[in-house]
């Protein structure tokens, strides 16, 4: 049974800045609510402020250029990203990655920053946008803040969201552009479930980056290496950034032992020239 809350709708991002500001640590935020709502159904959290961010419009703006790159609003919901013309030509990576989320109803509701701000060691896109190298931008009443991707996870379930903060873009660099990539999403089951481990790399003609997904406390990148690393160079700077544990759904030998799979499959992909 639901707890009774408020419900608020702001329409610009500066009513939105002074509600959490208010409300700094009792105002939950809702995106595309289909984590939250779950939540809130099962009484795993009971917020005592809802506020709506879908109606302000910069937060469902998408924009491309060749000196900022790929600007994703933060409610910006994956069926978007996946026909989005300058995404499906410079960054299909992210349309790959936004397809294998969920099921259809859910790529319709789902969003992009609701997807980061759960910060699930299995975020979906966390591995794709690592892998291109994306920051985040956090902002406030007290101004704007921008931190690489990589840095913005600190431990299952939690970010360097402050509590008076709202995460507002996700900002891909040009430098990403056109990379050549592959991903792999291993599954219990065929259809819309979970991860236990993804996979996603990135080449450019300056770099190779993977990020990996359910193999850590948070997803993980490596760093960025040659863009004509050994395979066994690469697998080796995964293998320093994972730190796989045994669970209900998988044991740690056998996570470790597909990301190294899907590791070699994913660099013979990309440099035979088998890469979208």
């Amino acid at each position: 049974m639901l707890q009774e809350f408020s419900y608020l709708a702001p329409t610009t991002l500066k009513d939105l800045y002074a509600l959490l500001k208010k409300n700094a640590g009792t105002a939950v935020i809702l995106a595309g609510g289909t984590d939250l709502l779950v939540e809130m159904h099962n009484n795993w959290i009971s917020p005592k402020l809802l506020v709506d961010i879908k109606k302000i419009p910069q937060l469902n703006d998408m924009s491309f250029d060749r000196k900022n790159g790929l600007s994703i609003g933060a409610t910006t919901v994956c069926i978007d990203l996946i026909n989005n013309s300058d995404v499906k030509k410079y960054y299909p990576l992210l349309a790959d990655a936004a397809g294998r989320i969920g099921s259809h109803q859910l790529r319709n509701r789902a969003t992009i920053g609701g997807n980061l701000c759960t910060a699930s060691p299995c975020a979906d896109m966390g591995c794709s946008l690592l892998a291109l190298g994306a920051e985040v931008e956090l902002a406030s009443a007290d101004g704007i803040r921008v931190i690489p991707l990589k840095d913005y996870f600190t431990g299952p379930k939690k970010t360097q969201i402050k509590k008076h903060e709202v995460l507002q873009k996700i900002i891909v660099p040009f430098e990403s552009a056109n990379a050549k990539f592959g991903m792999r999403k291993l599954k219990r089951i065929k259809g819309h479930d979970i991860a236990l481990i993804s996979v996603a790399m990135a080449r450019t003609e300056k770099f190779l980056r993977v990020g990996v997904g359910s193999c850590a406390p948070t997803p993980v990148v490596t760093a960025p290496l040659p863009a004509n690393a050994k395979p066994e160079k690469v697998k080796e700077a995964v293998m320093k950034v994972v730190s796989p544990i045994d669970d209900v759904r998988a044991s740690r030998d056998y996570r470790l032992f597909m990301t190294g799979e899907f590791v070699d499959s994913i660099y013979a992909e990309i440099f035979n020239g088998g890469s979208k």
